[in-house]
């Protein structure tokens, strides 16, 4: 999944109507304006520390980042930006939106002596997995290997891993998986050790599931259409639901305040998605129609509203979030 997923960004723009995903910040501006309004208000009743950061995870075409500046200028935060991006025909359009912006590999190289305002849109859910299966024998971390005519199918390994499953798990019918995400956990502490050191806020959004699971969720998109994960690995975008609980566990960990969580779309319409839709309808009343399928594509239980979670976390001294509950 990390060789794949590295090639995969790499070599294309993946974005929009022309390629294999699109989202969130590429449906509507009501996305990342609503989420710089929120980084505001963070900022602003913590004090408004001088010289904060804003740094983004995975910027995909800096769609977010720039509407989101925008909107935190109107309330005078002006950051600095780092975004932390691997991509070079991402890079290359994360520059034309935001052309001030400072580029990092990952975080080591994001400074560290300043509040951070973190965002990251559709990140967690490309990093690769780890899979257990039950087998009638015992536990087995689940890989990948060849049939008899070269093609790649999923196998068993062959060292138990009994020692790796939860104990209340242990028992479990043959043929279940459990899925971890080691490299979230990793991110995840890095950025909850950062902000306990340096103070800030992080806004995590991604599809997934609040509470723990069993099963695979693995999947590979490509023209906005399922594929299999198998067939011409490094051509579709490989992902993963993300176990937000096990997101919390990391961050608690590594000393950062949980601040909440919420579904996408109960979090966009507390922070005002329906005002801001109606004043955009009616500023250019001939995309009036447009603007609503946006915003209910957005928060919609049928579409991205109740499949997308949010959560937060900050530094223990840093103010409660809106609209997340604890």
């Amino acid at each position: 999944m990390g060789e794949s997923n590295a090639h995969y960004y790499a070599s294309r723009d993946p974005l929009g109507a022309g390629g294999d995903f699109t989202t969130a910040p590429e449906i509507s501006q009501m996305f990342g304006e609503l989420a710089g309004l929120w980084l505001a208000d963070m900022w602003s009743r913590a004090g408004s520390p001088p010289d904060p950061l804003y740094c983004e995870l995975g910027p995909g075409r800096g769609t977010l980042a720039k509407d989101a500046l925008r909107s935190m200028a109107r309330f005078g935060l002006q950051p600095q930006v780092h975004l932390v991006e691997g991509s070079p025909p991402l890079r290359t359009l994360q520059t034309e939106a935001v052309p001030d912006a400072q580029f990092h590999d990952d975080l080591t190289g994001v400074p560290e002596d300043r509040p951070l305002l973190l965002v990251a849109n559709e990140f967690f859910d490309a990093l690769p997995v780890r899979q257990l299966v039950r087998m009638e024998g015992g536990w087995r971390e689940r890989m990948v290997g060849l049939d008899d005519d070269g093609s790649f199918v999923f196998v068993a390994g062959d060292q138990p891993m009994d020692s790796a499953v939860p104990e209340d798990l242990r028992d479990s019918e043959p043929g279940t998986i459990i899925e971890t995400c080691p490299g979230a956990s990793a991110v995840m502490g890095e950025i909850a050790r950062r902000l306990a050191t340096q103070g800030g806020v992080a806004l995590i959004i991604d599809y997934g599931h609040l509470a723990p699971r069993i099963g695979s969720t693995l999947q590979a998109v490509a023209r906005h259409r399922k594929v299999d994960p198998l067939v011409d690995p490094g051509t579709a975008d490989l992902t993963a639901h993300v176990d937000f609980a096990a997101l919390a566990d990391a961050a608690r960990v590594d000393g950062a305040r949980l601040l909440g969580s919420a579904t996408q779309g109960a979090w966009l319409s507390a922070l005002g998605i329906d005002a801001r839709a109606a004043t955009l309808s009616k500023a250019a009343p001939e995309r009036a129609a447009d603007i609503e399928e946006a915003r209910s594509r957005l928060v919609s239980p049928e579409q991205m509203g109740d499949l997308f979670k949010v959560i937060a976390l900050a530094h223990g001294d840093w103010p409660d979030g809106a609209a997340l509950r604890v």
